[in-house]
């Protein structure tokens, strides 16, 4: 939802901003933008809640980039002095571009650190001299204990998608990461939930911080249509499949609990037709970027991802999203249907819930404080279970048509035992035998 009362010439950006914003293609700041450049601005700590992908990232880079302008160090070795600690490689990813694009107008250097890629690469940056890190905490924790980071003169510290960190059992990595900065600077703590937990690290992390929040906190983005279709377990993979050929979706994100899933998923897909491809953490840094990258470009129609890939994958004008299996955390649901309606678009998120996920489902309608519509099976035509039906008696006659054991055993002719001749004992010189 934008804000068509304020604009990004109000809030106090310089030109090379302003251009950088019009290349690509904003008119006006959203609410979290519009409130929290300004409490930014000011030095003020801040506590901001939003909705995912109502434009978070460039609520804090904007300022953040400007404001490291103005007080460039004139060393050529720059240490950082901006951090954005964020929970996944693929959110590193997303901030970093975002932040290089703001940076660059103002000769300003920027890098990201995260786990699975050499770290030998991210010294040689770092030693070359950068302004911004935007960094995953476990590696980052790495470079501080190796002395190959100098965090001493960080001015600003961005914990983005604090929630999901918290989830993911950062919360003492983050804490570390807190012993290594100086007792001055600005925090800034920005989350897509709010919750007693993220209360808590507030109150230890942020000195008296302004409170932003536009949106409240668990209800979904309305630009996104909700369904459920109540299907049994072992029929998932029809129905998916049904559905995306139906409809002749092109691009659809689907989320499984287990990399084992989406591995098993992505298998299935492929057999039934459907170009499809799996991301998640046992995947290599390398082949996870590329595969995201193949995936925007249209080469394939389905990405299959773990809850690694909630937070962090910016995919323009995503259209679908489907949860093959619901999370065990309600707030995860949020996070991914997330991915679809960003930005203002429209989007399709729909669940596939079998009876033994209905608890899961009741609680994620607790937490949205909506009844998520169930949509009828009666679309869901009869072929699919005749195909299982056929598959199954063709698995039968095939199991049929093999001889059994007792036939086979029947047909065999028994063979006799042939017993060897004894050979003729020896005798000596004189006809007596000889033993040995």
């Amino acid at each position: 939802m934008k804000n068509t009362d304020i604009s990004f010439d109000s809030l106090g950006l310089r030109p090379e901003l302003l251009s950088a914003i019009a290349s690509l293609g904003y008119t006006s700041p959203t609410p979290i933008q519009a409130e929290a450049i300004p409490v930014i601005f000011e030095g003020c700590d801040l506590l901001a809640g939003a909705q995912t992908g109502t434009g978070k990232t460039a609520a804090f880079a904007l300022p953040i980039v400007q404001m490291l302008a103005e007080t460039t160090p004139a060393e050529k070795r720059r240490k950082p002095r901006a951090l954005v600690l964020v929970p996944t490689r693929e959110l590193a990813a997303q901030v970093s571009d975002e932040m290089n694009r703001f940076a660059r107008r103002l000769s300003l250097r920027s890098t990201m650190i995260y786990g699975g890629v050499t770290i030998q690469a991210q010294i040689e940056r770092l030693h070359r001299g950068v302004d911004i890190v935007v960094a995953t905490p476990g590696r980052l924790l790495d470079h501080a204990e190796r002395g190959t980071i100098d965090l001493s003169r960080i001015k600003f510290l961005v914990l983005d998608e604090a929630d999901r960190m918290l989830d993911l059992g950062f919360i003492d990595d983050i804490k570390k990461v807190a012993e290594y900065l100086p007792a001055k600077h600005q925090a800034l703590l920005f989350s897509a939930t709010y919750s007693q937990n993220i209360k808590q690290l507030a109150d230890q992390l942020l000195d008296q911080p302004k409170r932003v929040e536009v949106a409240r906190r668990t209800l979904t983005a309305e630009a996104v249509t909700q369904a459920v279709y109540q299907v049994e377990r072992s029929r998932k993979r029809e129905m998916l499949s049904f559905l995306i050929r139906k409809n002749g979706w092109n691009q659809v994100l689907v989320f499984t609990r287990t990399r084992y899933g989406a591995d098993k998923l992505t298998e299935e897909l492929l057999f039934d037709g459907i170009k499809a491809a799996a991301i998640h953490s046992n995947k290599s840094q390398s082949i996870r970027t590329r595969t995201l990258a193949e995936f925007k470009q249209g080469l394939f129609r389905v990405l299959v991802a773990t809850d690694v890939a909630a937070r962090g994958l910016d995919i323009e004008r995503l259209p679908h999203v489907i949860n093959y299996d619901l999370p065990q955390v309600p707030e995860d649901y949020v996070h991914r249907i997330g991915r679809t309606g960003r930005a203002g678009e429209e989007g399709i998120a729909l669940s596939l819930v079998s009876q033994e996920e209905q608890i899961l489902l009741a609680a994620i309608e607790k937490l949205v404080k909506q009844s998520i519509p169930r949509q009828s099976l009666a679309e869901f035509p009869q072929y699919a279970v005749r195909r299982t039906v056929k598959a199954k008696e063709g698995k039968l006659a095939k199991e049929q048509a093999k001889p059994k054991k007792t036939e086979i055993k029947a047909a065999t002719p028994k063979r006799k035992k042939v017993v060897p001749e004894r050979p003729a004992p020896k005798t000596g010189r004189r006809g007596q035998r000889t033993g040995r």
